[in-house]
């Protein structure tokens, strides 16, 4: 008989960690050592669960690179003693937190599964128990004796999606994330089903965390009729790392002289600059069309598939290496985490 896994659910904040009043109405802060008590379908399960809040919980709009540093420690100081971590979350912001923490944290070889609810553990109809329980469920999974899942994923509504790949698209239905360009990791069904071959390999290396990143990024969204004032004075007075340009389609953009001019500024100063497309399905073709044909003759780094909060996150990361121009487009262009096809 194999060991229970040991689990460490963190708490940061959100929806899933409030509970209702029934005397008064109110929502207040759910107590997750008494979490047993409140959840007794947790003691099905074949595993100890410790747990750890953050001191303050946050909305997830307060969310930050310091507070992503600081979940790094809390893995990193439990890293040895524990088999799987749940880190429970507030929606809006949890796929920048699970595309982050999967650069942050190099070489996982064991599960960190990012979970929330669209309502508080409390309401009759909530979606939060179901998304914990089975969260804490793939978390403690194994597979000849070690983590079955050895990535970071976030699980909502049924599916674990790898955490790099998600996005919300939804602030209204239990279905709130999707993985564009990516089938999710598991399925939970009458069982569940794990997609093996969707699985990033188990990795016998070392963990290496990096807890650096550099924020200072210009997200720039194309739109008709955009123009070079606007977009001459942000560039020419901001002060930033890098550059992300969230073009049409299949990356394409303005062939106006005035906007590849400012482009080509911006990488003759050595600023990395990712093109990414606006839609959520599908990828960025530089040369397919004229329209981008430019973007690529200039060294404008293709984002292909990557989300926008993959794309962020990856260049806080990158950015925080301090690596030349030819070999930061190198590495940005290729798949680090399972992030980009």
């Amino acid at each position: 008989m194999s060991k229970p896994s040991k689990i460490l659910l963190i708490y940061t904040g959100g929806t899933i960690g409030m509970i209702k009043d029934f005397e008064t109405g109110a929502l207040k802060s759910f107590d997750f050592n008494d979490l047993l008590n409140k959840i007794p379908e947790l003691r099905l399960l074949e595993c100890e669960i410790e747990t750890i809040s953050f001191e303050k919980p946050i909305d997830s709009s307060n969310m930050n690179p310091q507070l992503w540093s600081e979940l790094c420690t809390i893995i990193e100081d439990h890293y040895s003693a524990i088999d799987g971590f749940v880190i429970l979350h507030g929606s809006d912001t949890m796929s920048y937190t699970a595309s982050a923490l999967s650069f942050m944290l190099e070489n996982l070889a064991k599960p960190v599964i990012l979970t929330g609810s669209q309502l508080p553990i409390g309401d009759l109809r909530t979606d939060a128990k179901e998304n914990l329980i089975t969260a804490i469920q793939i978390a403690a999974l194994k597979k000849r004796g070690r983590s079955y899942i050895t990535e970071v994923g976030l699980y909502f509504e049924y599916k674990l999606y790898r955490g790099n790949r998600s996005s919300k698209i939804s602030a209204e239905h239990f279905e709130a994330f999707k993985s564009p360009n990516y089938p999710p990791l598991v399925t939970s069904g009458v069982h569940l089903t794990i997609e093996d071959e969707k699985l990033l390999p188990y990795t016998r290396k070392k963990l290496k965390i990096h807890k650096e990143l550099t924020t200072d990024i210009l997200v720039v969204h194309l739109y008709p009729g955009i123009n070079e004032t606007l977009l001459s004075d942000t560039f020419e007075k901001l002060t930033y790392s890098g550059v992300i340009i969230m073009t049409f389609g299949a990356g394409n953009g303005t062939t106006e002289a005035w906007f590849i001019d400012l482009l080509k500024k911006i990488i003759d100063r050595g600023i990395p600059l990712v093109n990414i497309t606006q839609c959520k399905w599908g990828s960025v073709q530089m040369g397919n069309y004229e329209t981008s044909t430019e973007l690529k003759e200039l060294g404008v780094i293709s984002g292909k598939d990557i989300t926008i909060e993959a794309a962020i996150t990856k260049m806080m990361y990158l950015n925080s290496q301090n690596l030349a121009p030819k070999v930061f487009k190198t590495i940005f262009e290729t798949s680090l985490r399972g992030e980009m096809s």
